[in-house]
């Protein structure tokens, strides 16, 4: 364990769970026994200290797609969207820019201040670009990375031909080296002191960089808002903090139904690295009445949710080899997923927009409150007496529970509450009381 700037790193070595197991040594503390043992390629860190050489890229392995994903990408950079494909020259893929080794770069991610989490091994990096392949390929994406540190992958996502990325660091000590490298470039790298995860906080008036409203940052970059039914405009790429991801999950969702904040320009994909405990919830289906919760519904309802890759975490201190998990290595905890979220095109209709999305976010959460009661139960207690006909609507059995409802169902109940007009939506203002003193669920 070693100190900087007063906070403490840890080494975290990735293991993918895709791929070709290859062998790679890894270094600790300069006064720590060096420890060599059988990985697959991927090195990641969390406030990282030095480990490891480079590796060779491995093998992407087929995504699992969880639900079909609904629409292209498409760049909009002014009122009117102009294609840039071939504007600017990508002088990387004639003179590809060195993304150093992974000693080196543990070494720059050591001017950190906070705890915090980086790509510093260059085959994690190539493997995350291979996933944004196409989109880089098109022409038309515009790439968001979130807290790019030493900015491992941002010149992996360059030297792939990405024709725009917006490097969003709220680190100061990493922001010299980014901007130097944004002057060696001809556009194709804007770098912002922002983080990405303080965007648009509660409150109003000025704010001091890097908490940044989203309006003031799209409109420094030209980017303009697009129709909910048109393509892709923005790809968020990133890590998710640990200590705070179902916080930024629960901001993040309620800004997509009410199409708020970064949401309010369009369909913005997130393809983050996210722990596994919580992607297993995004994704957990009706009758797991453990795990099936209001944050699975409204993702699911939402979005579109893909894997793309898996890595287990293991964690060196002063020469020994921890797993994460205080338990076993087979702990969800000790792994990390790659996700691509697509927010689906035919979110909003008629009956539900984004003036009443926020309701419907209370009412999942009211009927997930209670997975084992009954639907029709819940209902009434809405609107006496409705009960039986929306069941009814919806071809459910009386003994339908909320546990058992498909995020598609909760939606069409929703819709249907809204057409019937005897709900009056008093159930939702002691859920607001909840929401507001207490925080998310």
């Amino acid at each position: 364990m070693a100190a900087c700037g007063g906070c403490r790193f840890f080494v975290l070595t990735l293991r993918t769970l895709c791929g070709t197991s290859r062998s790679a040594s890894l270094c600790t503390l300069p006064s720590a026994t060096h420890r060599t043992f059988s990985t697959s390629v991927g090195t990641y860190s969390l406030d990282p200290l030095p480990s490891g050489s480079r590796k060779t890229p491995a093998p992407v392995a087929k995504p699992e797609r969880i639900s079909p994903s609904s629409g292209g990408v498409q760049r909009n950079l002014s009122a009117v969207a102009v294609p840039l494909q071939g504007q600017f020259r990508p002088l990387c893929r004639y003179d590809p820019l060195d993304l150093g080794d992974v000693e080196e770069n543990t070494q720059k991610a050591l001017a950190c201040k906070h705890l915090r989490q980086f790509i510093v091994d260059p085959s994690l990096a190539r493997i995350v670009t291979d996933h944004l392949a196409g989109d880089i390929d098109d022409g038309k994406a515009v790439i968001f990375e979130c807290n790019p540190g030493p900015g491992v992958l941002t010149r992996a996502l360059l030297n792939r031909g990405a024709q725009r990325v917006v490097a969003l660091e709220s680190d100061t000590n990493f922001l010299p080296d980014l901007k130097d490298l944004e002057r060696k470039l001809d556009g194709q790298l804007d770098v912002v002191h922002c983080d990405f995860f303080k965007l648009d906080p509660l409150g109003h008036g000025s704010m001091k960089p890097p908490v940044m409203y989203s309006e003031k940052l799209f409109s420094e970059l030209a980017i303009s808002e697009v129709p909910w039914t048109a393509d892709v405009p923005v790809k968020i790429v990133g890590i998710f903090s640990q200590r705070n991801e179902k916080n930024i999950l629960w901001k993040l969702i309620y800004n997509l139904f009410e199409r708020r904040s970064i949401f309010h320009y369009g369909r913005v994909e997130l393809i983050m690295f996210i722990s596994q405990k919580e992607y297993a919830k995004l994704v957990t289906r009706p009758r797991d009445y453990r795990n099936y919760q209001a944050f699975s519904v409204l993702w699911q309802m939402a979005c579109d949710i893909e894997l793309l890759h898996e890595v287990r975490l293991f964690i060196i201190i002063y020469g020994s080899l921890l797993p994460l998990s205080r338990n076993n290595l087979s702990s969800q905890s000790d792994k990390l997923c790659l996700v691509r979220i697509t927010p689906r095109e035919d979110l909003f209709n008629s009956h539900l927009t984004p003036l009443n999305g926020s309701t419907l976010v209370l009412m999942v959460k009211q009927c997930l409150a209670k997975r084992k009661s009954r639907l029709i139960e819940q209902i009434n207690s809405w609107s006496p007496g409705s009960g039986s006909e929306l069941i009814s609507k919806l071809s459910f059995l009386d003994d339908t529970m909320t546990g058992d409802v498909y995020p598609d169902e909760f939606k069409r109940l929703f819709e249907l509450m809204e057409q019937s007009g005897n709900f009056t939506q008093s159930w939702l203002y002691e859920e607001m009381l909840e929401t507001t003193n207490t925080g998310h669920a």
